[in-house]
């Protein structure tokens, strides 16, 4: 009985662990708030834990990691085209996203995970102009850490 009410108590406390870990949901849409092809939302402040789920809810749209806008030991992410993909947020930093075919569009976006250690780093890589725009206002909407 007591090695039961152990094992149920250890569940309770490892289930109540992943219970406070959040899930975004991210459109992805030929038309938002913020003019066409875009995320929406374009900013998640997350944490370590949460999990950022893309929606195709247009057609034609995927979600990839930008190389040099993720924290140092980051997972790279790629999904498929048309298809829902999940990202589980493992590091503390910004991380970048575009979708594949209309990045040139300014098709971006941006996730924060605690302390934006690479932030630098990820202000410092170069995108097409309405990429660029788009992430230039986001970093200036994103709130400072302290």
């Amino acid at each position: 009985m007591r090695i039961l009410a152990g094992l149920l108590a250890c569940a309770m406390v490892f289930g109540a662990g992943t219970a406070l870990a959040a899930d975004y949901q991210v459109h992805m849409l030929n038309k938002g708030e913020k003019g066409a092809m875009v995320f929406e939302p374009d900013f998640v402040a997350a944490a370590p834990g949460d999990t950022i789920t893309f929606i195709p809810t247009d057609k034609s749209h995927n979600a990839e990691a930008i190389k040099g806008m993720l924290p140092e030991g980051a997972e790279v992410f790629k999904g498929a085209m048309n298809e829902t993909v999940t990202l589980t947020i493992a590091k503390e930093g910004v991380y970048g996203i575009k979708c594949t075919p209309h990045y040139g569009m300014g098709m971006v976006m941006l996730v924060a995970a605690g302390k934006p250690a690479n932030i630098d780093a990820a202000k410092a890589v170069k995108h097409p102009a309405f990429a660029k725009k788009r992430f230039q206002a986001i970093f200036e909407e994103m709130p400072q850490s302290n």
